[in-house]
C-alpha cells in the first residue's frame, strides 16, 4: 500500500519532490533504477550467433520462445531446457541465429522485457564446458557378487 502511494505521489509530481528541502536531495524516482544496468547485453560483444536466455517462466515452450524471438532474424534452434523428472522448464534457454547480427538485434531488443509475465535477460551463449564421462558400473563377477574396494565384497 505505501508503495502505491509513493509511486503514485511521485508519477503525479512528475518526479519531483514535494518540499524545497526534499528537492535539493535526490529525488525519489531515482530509487526506480532497472535491476540490471551493468548486463553483459551492453559491454560484451558477441561472439557466437547464439543467445542464453534466462528468467524464463515455467510454461514458457520452444514455441513460444521461437515466437518471440523470430521478429528480429531467422532462428536456426530455440531450445528451453526442461527438467528431465518433471518436464517443466529449468527457467533458462538457447537461441540460436543464422548471424550474428540478428542475434545482436535479439539480444538488445528482448533484454529485460517481459515473457509469459516474467522478466528475461539475454545474454550471449558460452562454450560448453568438459565434463569427463561417467564412471562404467562394476561389472558383476560369476557368484554375483561384486568387489567393493572400500569396504570388501558386497552382496
Amino acid at each position: 500500500m505505501a508503495l502505491a502511494l509513493t509511486l503514485r505521489r511521485i508519477l503525479r509530481n512528475g518526479g519531483s519532490a514535494s518540499s524545497a528541502a526534499a528537492s535539493a536531495v535526490e529525488p525519489k524516482w531515482t530509487r526506480l533504477i532497472p535491476i540490471r544496468l551493468n548486463t553483459t547485453a551492453t559491454t560484451t560483444p558477441l561472439t557466437t550467433p547464439k543467445l542464453f536466455i534466462s528468467g524464463l517462466a515455467r510454461q514458457t515452450t520452444d514455441e513460444k520462445l521461437k515466437e518471440a524471438f523470430s521478429p528480429f532474424g531467422q532462428i536456426l534452434e530455440a531450445k528451453v531446457v526442461v527438467d528431465r523428472a518433471s518436464g517443466r522448464s529449468k527457467g533458462f534457454a538457447f537461441v540460436s541465429y543464422a548471424t550474428i547480427v540478428e542475434a545482436e538485434k535479439a539480444r538488445e531488443e528482448m533484454n529485460a522485457k517481459f515473457l509469459d509475465g516474467w522478466v528475461i535477460f539475454v545474454d550471449p551463449a558460452k562454450p560448453r564446458e568438459w565434463r569427463s564421462p561417467p564412471k562404467p558400473e562394476p561389472e558383476q563377477s560369476e557368484t554375483g557378487f561384486r568387489t567393493n574396494k572400500t569396504i570388501g565384497w558386497c552382496g
